[in-house]
């Protein structure tokens, strides 16, 4: 009970911080951060999409020594995805602390970011010889495809916690 209970004086408080007065407050707070949050995630997703399609045999004219050229853009996407996310979260944080769609979604978010932080490894070690081989490694192209799949999961549950408004955990 005192965790609970500590758990939600801490959400309380963040949910009065100065930052989330402002967000609500401030006309332009939400819309800011909405668009932010927005445009981080079309650049992330986009780029994310592009790198595995190309691991999974599509744009063949991109060579794959030129894929690691793309992360600098995806690095600086999921920034400003966190970012904008927590100054949106703030603003309700026991509402999105309750909200299945949410919180599926921040899992989802959280094992894409990590797929994609192997394809940056898998694709940094195995690039070279992917040239000479015809083809991405089996390793890479299963870890596209998890990596597909999941942001595309991330996309839905993000609608999802938006139009349903709180869907409650258990």
């Amino acid at each position: 009970e005192f965790r609970r209970g500590l758990f939600r004086s801490v959400l309380d408080w963040l949910e009065a911080s100065r930052l989330s007065v402002w967000m609500r407050g401030e006309p332009w707070g939400w819309p800011l951060a909405l668009t932010a949050h927005v445009l981080g995630t079309a650049l992330a997703v986009g780029f994310v999409f592009i790198l595995c399609l190309r691991l999974l045999g599509l744009f063949k004219l991109l060579p794959y020594a030129a894929l690691s050229r793309m992360f600098p853009v995806v690095w600086a996407a999921l920034t400003l995805q966190i970012v904008s996310g927590l100054a949106l979260w703030v603003t309700k944080p026991a509402q999105y602390a309750a909200d299945a769609a949410f919180m599926l979604k921040l899992l989802l978010a959280i094992a894409g970011t990590a797929a994609i932080i192997s394809l940056y490894g898998t694709l940094d070690r195995e690039a070279a010889s992917w040239s000479i081989e015809g083809g991405a490694s089996a390793r890479a192209r299963k870890l596209a495809a998890a990596a597909l799949a999941i942001w595309c999961a991330v996309l839905v549950t993000g609608r999802l916690t938006a139009h349903l408004g709180a869907l409650p955990i258990g």
